[in-house]
Order: structure tokens, then sequence, then C-alpha cells
């Protein structure tokens, strides 16, 4: 078994943003050297997330409308009893997930006719990373 270990750093412009980082995990993917396997794609910090769905603009603002009236921005949380201001962030990144594992045919991520992957990040404008780590047969 061969494992390639690699990293996405993010610095986003808005508290709340979805990436595509699709092409970034098929290049390390193709420079990992596996060609049947699995990746590993993981948000390393409790407020942001990576997730597959539909590319569609129409898609990723419905997720933005339904998360914030799942967790509203601005609540008095718990949370905020501690010096923190972020509690919504911790909720929608529970929501949406923290990891996702993708399948490596021939080389290639084996996803839906219309799968892409995402970093989603709730409490942003910080550099922040996530880990992509392929697994298989070289």
């Amino acid at each position: 078994m061969h494992v390639h270990t690699d990293y996405l750093w993010f610095d986003t412009k808005k508290r709340q943003e979805f990436v595509r980082i699709t092409d970034h995990v098929a290049d390390i993917v193709k420079k990992s050297g596996v060609n049947d396997g699995m990746v590993l794609v993981s948000a390393m910090h409790i407020t942001s997330g990576v997730f597959v769905n539909d590319w569609e603009d129409g898609l990723l603002h419905d997720f933005h409308v339904w998360l914030e009236k799942l967790a509203p921005s601005g609540l008095d949380y718990t949370h905020h009893q501690t010096g923190e201001d972020n509690a919504d962030a911790h909720l929608k990144r529970t929501v949406m997930g923290h990891q996702v594992i993708v399948p490596i045919t021939d080389a290639k991520l084996d996803l839906g006719p219309w799968e892409q992957l995402f970093y989603a990040e709730f409490d942003g404008q910080r550099r922040k990373r996530v880990v992509v780590k392929v697994m298989g047969k070289a």
C-alpha cells in the first residue's frame, strides 16, 4: 500500500464561504501515484468542513440560507460565555461534516456525474488547512 499526504491552505475573504476543491484534490491524487484506492479529505479546523455535492450556484446559496436558519449567527449561544463568538460556525460544520472519502479508480477521483468536492468555511478570514491523504496501490 502506498500513502501520500498533502495539504490545501485557505484564507477566505468572507466569514462563510464554499470553495470548490475538486481539481486541487485530483492534482494531489495524480501526484501521489496511486492508481486504485481512496482519498481522505478532512478539514483540520473545528469551524470548517468538507462535503460532496452539486456545483450549482443556486444550491450553494440555498445551503447558506438553510444553515443560517438552522444555526443563526448573532444569537446568545452558551459557547459565547467562554469569550468566543462563533458557536453558529461549530454547529454549521457539524451539519455539513468535516471530511469525505472518495474512491480512486484508474488514478482518478471516482465521483458521480455531478459530484464535486467543496471546502466549507464558517468562521473564516484567517488561514486554515485541509489534509488530503491518498491511500492505495500504485
